[in-house]
Parts: C-alpha cells; sequence; structure tokens
C-alpha cells in the first residue's frame, strides 16, 4: 500500500461508513475497480477506529450525558431509574448479537463474504429494505402516530435494531444503513434512528477494531511505512468522517433515504454487470 492509497481508502472509509451505502463494500470496489490489492478485513477494522474517534466528538454531549446517568445508577444500585442509564444498558444490550455473530463467522467475514457477487447482492438486498421501511414510516405518518424521539426508545426497539445491526457483518450490507432501517421498523423518527444507530455501533466499532489489530497486527506491520500508513488512513477516516456524520444528522430532519436507496440499487446493478461482463473479478 502507498500513503496515496491509504488517503483514499481514509477518504472512503470516512464519507462510507456514515452513509448508508456501506465503507466495507466501497473499500473492497475501489480496490478492485484501480487494481489494487483487497485492502482485506483486518485493515478495514483498524482504520474503524476512527469512527469511534468521530463518533466520540461528535457525540461528547449524549455519551457524557449516558455514562454520567449509568455511573449515578450503579452508586445508588438503581441503574436503570434514568432513561439516559437505560439507554447506556440498551446499548450494550443491543451490541451482544453482533459481538456473537462476529466471533461466530469471523472467517466467513474476513473470506468468503468478502466476494463482489457477495457485496452486490447485500447492496440490492438493504435497498429492499430501506424502501419498505420508507413505506412503513410514511404510512405511521399519515396515520398521524407519533414516532418517537430519543426520550421514548424501549428495550425492545434497542434489541431489534441490534439484532439488525447483525446484517452489518455482510459487506455491503452497512452497519448505519441496516440499524437506521431498524430504527424505522420500530418507528423511531428519522433523526433519532441515526442518533440511535451510531451511539450503538460505537462498542462494535471499538471491539472489532482493537481485536483485529491485535490479531493481525505482525500482518499490518509487516512491511516498512506500514504502520504510517494505518495511522494516515485513520486521520483521514476522522476529519472527513465528522463532515459525514453532521451531514446525515442534518440531512434526514427533513429528507428521506430515497437517494441512497437509488445509489444502492445503481451500484448493485452496476457490479452484477461488471462482473457477468469479465470486467471485475468476484
Amino acid at each position: 500500500m502507498t500513503s496515496w492509497q491509504a488517503i483514499v481508502y481514509g477518504i472512503i472509509q470516512g464519507i462510507t461508513e456514515f452513509l448508508p451505502i456501506s465503507s466495507a463494500a466501497h473499500l473492497r470496489i475501489v480496490a478492485a475497480v484501480m487494481g489494487w490489492a483487497d485492502p482485506g478485513a483486518a485493515f478495514t477494522a483498524v482504520i474503524q477506529l476512527a469512527i469511534v474517534v468521530t463518533l466520540l466528538l461528535y457525540f461528547w454531549h449524549d455519551l457524557s450525558q449516558i455514562a454520567t446517568a449509568m455511573l449515578a445508577g450503579l452508586r445508588t444500585g438503581r441503574p436503570f431509574e434514568s432513561h439516559d442509564a437505560r439507554l447506556g444498558w440498551m446499548i450494550i444490550v443491543g451490541t451482544v448479537p453482533i459481538v456473537v455473530l462476529g466471533l461466530a463467522f469471523k472467517k466467513h467475514i474476513e473470506t468468503s463474504l468478502r466476494s463482489l457477487y457477495v457485496i452486490a447482492a447485500a447492496e440490492v438486498g438493504l435497498a429492499v429494505a430501506l424502501v419498505v421501511a420508507e413505506y412503513i414510516e410514511r404510512a405511521r405518518t399519515q396515520a398521524g402516530m407519533t414516532l418517537k424521539d430519543m426520550s421514548r426508545v424501549t428495550w425492545p426497539d434497542a434489541i431489534v435494531v441490534g439484532l439488525v445491526q447483525c446484517l452489518a457483518l455482510i459487506p455491503g450490507a452497512s452497519r448505519s444503513g441496516s440499524t437506521i432501517t431498524g430504527g424505522f421498523f420500530v418507528g423511531l423518527t428519522r433523526e433519532t434512528a441515526a442518533r440511535f444507530s451510531f451511539l450503538l455501533s460505537l462498542p462494535s466499532f471499538l471491539g472489532a477494531g482493537i481485536l483485529e489489530f491485535h490479531h493481525h497486527r505482525h500482518e499490518l506491520l509487516a512491511k516498512q511505512g506500514d504502520g504510517l500508513h494505518l495511522v494516515v488512513a485513520t486521520i483521514v477516516a476522522i476529519i472527513v468522517g465528522y463532515a459525514a456524520v453532521a451531514f446525515l444528522m442534518n440531512y434526514l430532519k427533513r429528507h428521506t433515504t430515497w437517494i441512497f436507496i437509488i445509489y444502492r440499487f445503481a451500484l448493485g446493478a452496476a457490479l452484477f454487470g461488471l462482473l457477468a461482463a469479465g470486467k471485475l473479478a468476484p
């Protein structure tokens, strides 16, 4: 990997991790189109640590409130007394499914599931799920139902969104796309679905990044300059990612996800076409 490639990967990671279009898919696709070696699941997971920093910076107020409430609840022996404290425990419980499945299917996630056929199918599949979620959200709005903000997120909501987050283990599905879709299904507002999605993803990002770096550190740092490339990609991803999450949070206050749905359908169709024509190796 060159410094230029590291910068490109950092930009792609920063933009696509927060938009519901899949960062893992775009890293894999760009590498294939440019004729570069697949950066691999380990590299992808490690530079996702940049996303942890971005989320800490952007959601510092939310996270500090949640952490303070959880500590206060533990001190008083009433860990679920306040909503902020319950929200923190909901995030922990909602993270359990992706941790279990991530460890159980780790080998497949790092190998067979990185096929461009799988990625193309996942892009289209989650686009269909988002279409269904959009129609459900619109039907609720037209029926006069009040959608939930952060103060009304419940344990069942957290569990459902946590289960749906497991789709993100498939490159092409998108962590933000799957969890936002889950948020729509349980009746969260668009902004709340995105906010809860990002807060829920924080523990799994942190855990996956640390685990992958520990397991693959010798491979990731095998050559002189590899460490620098990781640092460069991570810093670029932090800067670009902050802009991307700010954009999406503001965008969803006034718009639907249809632009991302159309993009996913187009990207999936283009991938299937290029694979069928032999222009890309799967």
